[in-house]
């Protein structure tokens, strides 16, 4: 592939992730879907070889709604596959594909980056130590206030539902060390400038930590001692967003599950979760495969699907590619409207 292309037409570079895993048969059943804009133009960055693999492994299961490698732009890259053990091969590979994807996206303003997932435990066998991919995005960005993001949009009523985490991959017992008000500012910032992108005058909600916001100290201080006193300040200094919470977290995501499927439902714009789970359960409940992973507070727009390797499943040719459409179709969107709104 030649990266220097001056070609002006929209990229969209996709790394591959894990090649033990799904990714390779989703990036290829996606690829060839009705639902992908046929103007885009796509870098795929991985081992050429083993897509071609893939490719005639999934044809010999009797699948044939499949890109052909052959007729992709793919940055090949190859790696010894006998270096240190099978997982921290794969494990490094998946890891270059995105450094490597990284660099080539940022060559062009008219870009953005697609990753599938990855092992974060092959990463670590294999010497890279990061928890995810969004640390990886921050530190070769030069960004140090990035948000983990789950966007979804509904094909019933059209409205996306977005949920922010405040803290992302930690242990539980971390997160009420983690949490401060600063913290939550700098998030209700992103998600502020986020939202923007699609609506001028954005309705917020913040899940509490504890269960039914704490109660009023009864089951847990934050809420009491800092989390209301954040939200109100931070409210102050921007008063053209509504802003509600913290609200009981088990009852936080009902109105989303509602918006999701009546068109005539009262909607908001997005919820700032306190951790990992407290997001993603209700998101992946409500939305299921048409949720999508994306970090925001990048140069660019970065999107992933929803959903990790699969290892249980790869290689049968039954694996959903929908997260890893949904996943194109918001990248091309989301870039679309930062250009338009002079954001990204």
């Amino acid at each position: 592939m030649n990266s220097q292309n001056t070609n002006n037409k929209f990229k969209l570079v996709l790394s591959v992730g894990d090649e033990s895993g799904i990714g390779p048969e989703i990036i290829l059943k996606a690829l060839c879907s009705d639902e992908i804009p046929k103007n885009i133009e796509f870098i795929v960055v991985g081992s050429k070889k083993n897509l071609q693999n893939t490719y005639n492994h999934l044809r010999s299961l009797g699948l044939k709604k499949l890109a052909n490698p052959k007729n992709l732009t793919i940055y090949d890259l190859e790696f010894n596959s006998t270096e240190s053990g099978y997982k921290s091969s794969y494990g490094n590979s998946s890891f270059h594909y995105l450094t490597k994807a990284i660099e080539i996206v940022k060559q062009y303003p008219d870009s953005a980056l697609v990753t599938g997932p990855i092992c974060k435990k092959s990463w670590s066998q294999a010497g890279h130590d990061f928890a995810g991919q969004t640390e990886v995005l921050a530190k070769l960005c030069g960004v140090k206030n990035v948000g983990m993001l789950f966007t979804a949009k509904s094909p019933i009523t059209g409205w996306r539902f977005n949920t922010l985490l405040t803290t992302t991959h930690i242990a539980l017992c971390e997160v009420p060390k983690i949490l401060t008000k600063e913290l939550i500012h700098s998030k209700l910032d992103l998600f502020k400038e986020f939202c923007r992108t699609y609506i001028d005058t954005p309705t917020l909600k913040v899940a509490g930590l504890n269960p039914h916001a704490g109660e009023e100290g009864i089951l847990g201080n934050e809420e009491k001692d800092w989390l209301n006193d954040a939200l109100i300040t931070w409210n102050e200094k921007n008063k053209d967003i509504k802003l509600l919470g913290p609200l009981s977290p088990d009852s936080c995501w009902n109105s989303s599950a509602k918006a999701w499927r009546e068109k005539d439902a009262e909607k908001h714009d997005g919820i700032l979760a306190m951790y990992h789970d407290q997001g993603l359960i209700p998101m992946k409940v409500i939305a299921l495969n048409y949720s999508v992973n994306t970090t925001i507070g990048l140069p660019f727009i970065r999107t992933s699907p929803d959903h990790g390797t699969g290892f249980d499943i790869a290689g049968k040719g039954i694996a959903q590619s929908q997260s890893m459409i949904e996943a194109i179709k918001a990248a091309i969107e989301m870039t679309n409207n930062s250009r338009l709104l002079n954001t990204h």
